[in-house]
């Protein structure tokens, strides 16, 4: 695997790719088999996969978000390394915001709902990251998973509003064993906070309306954000103590 971590040096490289499809997985790192599966169907799909890992500042609405952020590079290399993914682009702050974050990308409709509603700038400061890499890389494909809906939507709607000649690909949740969505934020529940979490994909599949949903989930412990339906999905948001956790199930 080829680690760049320079953009000029990339610009250089991706001249060599003209030609061959590209898939892209970007991701912030802390590695988990949902990233993984994104990346195992690249390579199935593509002559070349390049992954990037980058822990997006202005995405983040809250400081201490940012600082908590598991950060396991060492170990998120290795695991792109055994999946035989072609190059890891590593590239910082200063590099990718030059203007200072002068410039950004927003969205005025889905961007001010349910997430959008409780992370104020937050999909303004995804989607300009987004931007940028789907400029850097020029991917033929770029995967995303379905556990951030909201996020794959809006995805979506910049690269048809942009014309970016990419498409955008959504993949499957992967699940624990116990129905949690697959997530970074896991490794910070403690064992009591997991096994509670479990309650959370549970009840959105469960068919009760949102508001015993959220009635249920309040009476177990946690706080709720929302529980809505769009986009023929049933979407919520939870907190556990410090820890925020989203998901998604397809309405039946």
């Amino acid at each position: 695997m080829n680690i760049v971590t320079e953009i000029r040096h990339w610009r250089s490289l991706r001249q060599q790719l003209h030609g061959r499809q590209t898939g892209l997985v970007h991701t912030m790192g802390n590695l988990h088999d949902g990233h993984l599966s994104l990346c195992r169907r690249s390579l199935k799909e593509n002559d070349v996969t390049v992954a990037a890992i980058f822990i997006n500042p202005t995405q983040f609405n809250r400081a201490d978000d940012f600082e908590l952020y598991p950060r396991t590079l060492d170990q998120d290399k290795i695991r792109l390394s055994e999946q035989g993914v072609d190059y890891l682009l590593l590239f910082n702050a200063e590099q990718l915001y030059p203007d200072h974050y002068q410039i950004q990308v927003s969205e005025t409709e889905i961007s001010r709902v349910l997430e959008g509603e409780f992370r104020p700038g937050h999909f303004t400061g995804m989607l300009t990251i987004v931007l940028k890499f789907l400029n850097l890389v020029q991917p033929t494909r770029s995967y995303y998973g379905e556990k951030d809906y909201q996020q794959l939507q809006l995805i979506r709607k910049m690269a048809d509003a942009l014309f970016l000649p990419v498409e955008i690909i959504g993949c499957e949740t992967v699940r624990a064993h116990d129905g949690l969505a697959l997530s970074s934020r896991n490794s910070r529940l403690t064992d009591e906070q997991r096994d509670r979490a479990k309650h959370f994909p549970a009840l959105l599949q469960s068919g009760l309306d949102p508001e015993e949903i959220a009635a249920q989930l309040t009476r177990r412990g946690f706080k709720v954000d929302y529980i809505a339906d769009q986009w023929q999905r049933r979407l919520g948001a939870v907190w556990l103590d410090q820890v925020r956790l989203i998901d998604n199930v397809i309405i039946k």
